[in-house]
């Protein structure tokens, strides 16, 4: 006799769920790393859907403010003259497809990010 392996469905994750983690990714193009914070302090309680994805917010605004440090730092060899650009539009990028993503239910993950917060 076979045995049916049976994997959970997905859960739907409601609406106030989608709107909260999408605020908390696109809050962080204009804010950096303050508004997921705010967002994931103040709903992580009450929505796990909340609480990974605004996780994952704030780790990339992390990894995004240390990269403009390094910018920064580099611009002393003229370097991060050109570091500072190229930072800005992969926030710009990645925040949008995760924005667009928390917006349908999905369970995004940066490509590139530091898990500091977990």
């Amino acid at each position: 006799m076979a045995e049916i392996n049976e994997t959970p469905q997905p859960t739907e994750v409601n609406k106030d769920a989608r709107t909260f983690a999408m605020l908390a990714h696109l809050l962080a193009i204009f804010t950096l790393f303050v508004g997921p914070l705010v967002i994931w302090l103040v709903k992580k309680d009450e929505h796990p859907f909340v609480d990974e994805q605004g996780k994952e917010a704030l780790n990339f605004q992390i990894t995004i403010a240390i990269a403009y440090i390094a910018a920064s730092l580099l611009s002393f060899l003229c370097i991060g003259f050109l570091l500072f650009p190229a930072v800005g539009v992969v926030n710009l990028i990645f925040c949008i497809m995760a924005c667009v993503a928390a917006n349908k239910g999905d369970h995004y993950r940066y490509p590139v990010s530091l898990r500091l917060i977990k």
